[in-house]
C-alpha cells in the first residue's frame, strides 16, 4: 500500500531526486554518442563493435524494464530504487574505467539493467507522493528530465570529450547519482 500522499514530507527534494535519477538514464542514452569516434581509437575497435556501446545499453535497459514491477513489489520500492541507483552510478564508473571494449560493452550492458528501474520506478514514486490533484504537474515537472536528457547529451558529451576526454561521459553521473542516492535514502517514504 502506497503512502498518504497528504502525509508525506519533503515532496519537493524527492521530486528533485526522481528527477535527477531520470535526467541521468536519459542522459546516458545519448550522451555517448558523439564520444564514440574517441572511444572507437581509445579501444582500437572498429566502427562496427564500438556501436555496442549504445546497442548493450538500450537493449539491457528495454529488457530489463519488464520485471521492474514484480521486483518493486518483491522488494520494496524504496530498497529497490537506491538499489538500482547505487548500481547506474557504480556501472557508469566503471564504464569509464573500462580498458578494453569487451569491459566497456559489460559495463554498459549492466548500467543498462540498472537504469531500467529508474523511469518506471520514478514515475510510480511521483504518483505515491502527489495527492490525485497535483498529479498532472508532478508529471509534467517528472518530464522535463526526461525531455532534457536526450537533448542535453549529445551537447555535453562533446563538451566533456573535448575538454577532457570521453571517460567523462560516465563520470559525470557521480554527484548526481550520490546526490539522487542520499535523497531517496533520507526523503523517500518506504513502500510494504
Amino acid at each position: 500500500m502506497p503512502p498518504n500522499p497528504d502525509r508525506v514530507p519533503h515532496r519537493f527534494l524527492i521530486t528533485l531526486c526522481t528527477v535527477g535519477a531520470t535526467l541521468m538514464q536519459a542522459l546516458d542514452q545519448t550522451i555517448a554518442n558523439v564520444a564514440l569516434p574517441y572511444m572507437q581509437g581509445s579501444l582500437s575497435a572498429t566502427y562496427d563493435e564500438i556501436t555496442w556501446v549504445l546497442t548493450s545499453y538500450i537493449t539491457a535497459a528495454a529488457i530489463m524494464t519488464a520485471p521492474v514491477g514484480w521486483l518493486a513489489g518483491r522488494f520494496g520500492r524504496k530498497y529497490l530504487f537506491i538499489a538500482c541507483l547505487v548500481g547506474f552510478t557504480i556501472t557508469s564508473m566503471l564504464c569509464g574505467a573500462a580498458q578494453s571494449l569487451p569491459q566497456l560493452v559489460l559495463f554498459r550492458i549492466l548500467q543498462g539493467v540498472f537504469g531500467a528501474a529508474l523511469v518506471p520506478l520514478s514515475q510510480a514514486t511521483r504518483m505515491d507522493i502527489y495527492p490525485i490533484e497535483q498529479r498532472g504537474q508532478a508529471m509534467a515537472i517528472w518530464g522535463m528530465g526526461v525531455m532534457v536528457g536526450p537533448i542535453l547529451g549529445p551537447t555535453l558529451g562533446g563538451y566533456l570529450t573535448e575538454i577532457y576526454n570521453w571517460r567523462w561521459v560516465f563520470f559525470v553521473n557521480l554527484p548526481f547519482g550520490i546526490l539522487a542516492r542520499a535523497g531517496m535514502a533520507a526523503f523517500l517514504p518506504k513502500t510494504p
